[in-house]
Parts: structure tokens; C-alpha cells; sequence
């Protein structure tokens, strides 16, 4: 634990903030990135937006006509998180499937352009590539539909997924579960990774959902936002609970190394073992957007933590790039000039 920090036994209401660390001690970790060999595993989705503008309503129905003005498609799901890093200035692999359809296709154009490996990239002819389609005009979302199948993938492809990921861990300083579920992570999926990965002891950091948090029992950190840690925990929707009792309830039922939560305008709450527990308060500016929000926390966590920071440094980095992400509109990263400059303004 790094010196200073203020620890909280469990079930305690205190909400204890993470000392100051040092600008320049962060940053230096910035320059590390470029070390950091991660490969991200998870649901492989195609964001397209659609972009215009809205004059009038519909004489057809109570809704906005849309002018189309231009579109546009990006990396979505979990090969967000794989643009994130690799923006990052970190090494990256990708890992999950796509469709045989034009869809695919598109997602292979778009991965084309980082010219990263496709390898872990496996084609599954029976199910769609997941896309969704945004319409956006005046920079705000107008509708959203999805085009998907979220039935688990059959066992041809998951040995697939296996042999390649057992063949990738020796080469890895990190894991990333990016948990949609579409049907990409299995039991037996995360099982398998979260025993490798402890033999050749590299972190594995996943971005859940609820349906699946069980799966995660065991692994190094978890980052459900606040809704799914306090369902996760088994509280009800209308239960108030204080957010320790939340972390600290999940931490338990899980039994990994920490649980982070993260909390919208109220930053992020990290709870370990011992009954350690601190909060970081956000850093965001103006929030236009909190699409993708999760995937840059979990990349820069990712990242951070495979370069020797410790999980209060490494979250307080992530913190902040989650802070420069909600000030843009659709599917963003965060680029390392960009946390740089967002740390030396905090100074």
C-alpha cells in the first residue's frame, strides 16, 4: 500500500480520499506505457453514427426528422478498449469474434487502420457482427438500435479463442475482460484465462456485467459502475447502501484483489482486501458524452498497473482519462499527450 494512504476496516461509513501522489511520479508511469504488452478479450462490436441535423418534426408521427448530414463507424465494445491502449502508447492485441457479413467486413477495415495483428480475430459464419447505430444530431443521441445475437458462441470457436489466448499469456504484462455480454465470454473462458494467467502472474482486469459478475470470482480487479456493483452485491433497486458496504460486499463475494467502482460525478471508489478503501474524486470538466467512459477506465487501469503502478496511482490515472473522455461526443479515446496535460493541470 502506498504510504499515506488512509485504510477503513469493513462496514465502516468513512470514505477516506486517496492522498495527493506526486504529478511528475504519475506521468513517469505515462512514459512506461510503450512497455505494456496487453491483449483484450471481449465482446467485438461496430459503433456507427449517423450525424445531422433537425429542422422539423414528422408530420408522420410525434418524432425529429434528421437531416443526414455524414456517418461515420469506430471500434466498439471491447475493441474500444483495445483503441484506448493502443492510443495509450501501449502494445495490444484484440481478441473475440465478428460475423461473416458486411458488418464485418467494416470491422476489419477499421482495424486495419492501427495496423494491428487480426490473428485473435476469429469469424463466426452463424452469427452477426454486433453493431449498434447511433443518430446523432446537434451533437445529442436521437435513437439507437443494435444489431445482434447474444447466445454464448458454439465450442469450435471458444477452443479457438482458448488455444490462442493460452498461446499469447507467456508474451503478456495484462489481461482485459471487456464483459458486453453478447455471448463472447463463457465460464469456462474466464476460468481457464484467470488459471494461465495466475501461473505466469499476470493481472487480470475485467469490466463486467451483472449476468456474468459470478464468472469474475478470483480475478485481480473488477470495475462495475455503481448500478451494477450494488446489484452485483444483491441489494435491491430501492435499498439505499452506503458504497462501502457495496465494494466491500462484492469484494467478498468475489474474493478478487480490489473492486472499483466507479461513480460518475462522484469519481471512483476502490476497496482491497483488509478493509482498505479510498475514493478519488472526478475530474471531468464538462460531460457530453459518458459513451465508452468504462472502457478508457479499465484500458488505462490496464495499462498503469502493468508498469509497476500501484492500484491507487493506477486508478487515479484512469481516473483522470475517464474525466477527458465524457468531454467528447460518441466513441473516443484518450490520447497519453492528452492525460499528460490533464495531469499537470490538476497540479
Amino acid at each position: 500500500m502506498s504510504p499515506g494512504v488512509t485504510t477503513t476496516p469493513t462496514g465502516m461509513n468513512a470514505d477516506p480520499a486517496v492522498p495527493p501522489f506526486s504529478s511528475r511520479k504519475l506521468q513517469a508511469y505515462l512514459h512506461k506505457f510503450s512497455q505494456a504488452r496487453i491483449l483484450v478479450i471481449g465482446d467485438l462490436i461496430v459503433d456507427h453514427y449517423i450525424w445531422g441535423k433537425v429542422h422539423r418534426v414528422s408530420p408522420e408521427a410525434p418524432v425529429p426528422v434528421v437531416h443526414v448530414q455524414s456517418e461515420t463507424f469506430r471500434l466498439g465494445g471491447a475493441s474500444n478498449v483495445f483503441h484506448n491502449i493502443l492510443t495509450l502508447g501501449g502494445q495490444v492485441e484484440l481478441c473475440g469474434v465478428i460475423g461473416a457479413d458486411e458488418d464485418g467486413k467494416e470491422f476489419l477495415r477499421q482495424l486495419k487502420k492501427t495496423n494491428a495483428s487480426m490473428t485473435g480475430v476469429i469469424v463466426d459464419a452463424s452469427r452477426p457482427t454486433i453493431r449498434k447505430c447511433r443518430v446523432v444530431a446537434h451533437n445529442q443521441q436521437i435513437v439507437r438500435y443494435d444489431v445482434e445475437q447474444s447466445h454464448a458462441i458454439n465450442t469450435a470457436v471458444e477452443r479457438k479463442i482458448l488455444k490462442y489466448i493460452i498461446q499469447r499469456l507467456p508474451n503478456l504484462s495484462g489481461i482485459v475482460i471487456s464483459d458486453y455480454a453478447k455471448g463472447m465470454i463463457t465460464p469456462k473462458m474466464v476460468e481457464q484465462i484467470r488459471s494461465s494467467a495466475s501461473t505466469h502472474r499476470v493481472p487480470v482486469i475485467v469490466d463486467p456485467k451483472v449476468e456474468h459478475m459470478g464468472y469474475y470470482a478470483g480475478v485481480t480487479v473488477v470495475t462495475p459502475n455503481h448500478l451494477e456493483a450494488h446489484q452485483a452485491a444483491g441489494f435491491l433497486p430501492t435499498q439505499q447502501v452506503p458504497i462501502d458496504q457495496v465494494g466491500f460486499a462484492l469484494r467478498d463475494r468475489l474474493q478478487c484483489q480490489a473492486v472499483i467502482i466507479t461513480r460518475g460525478e462522484e469519481g471512483m471508489s476502490i476497496f482491497q482486501e483488509q478493509g482498505r478503501t479510498w475514493t478519488i474524486p472526478a475530474v471531468a470538466k464538462q460531460v457530453y458524452d459518458v459513451t465508452g467512459a468504462g472502457d478508457t477506465v479499465v484500458s488505462t487501469l490496464a495499462l498503469a498497473m502493468s508498469v509497476g503502478a500501484s492500484l491507487p496511482e493506477a486508478a487515479m490515472l484512469a481516473n483522470h482519462a475517464a474525466g477527458i473522455v465524457v468531454g467528447m461526443v460518441g466513441t473516443a479515446t484518450v490520447s497519453r499527450q492528452q492525460l499528460k496535460d490533464s495531469l499537470r493541470e490538476s497540479q
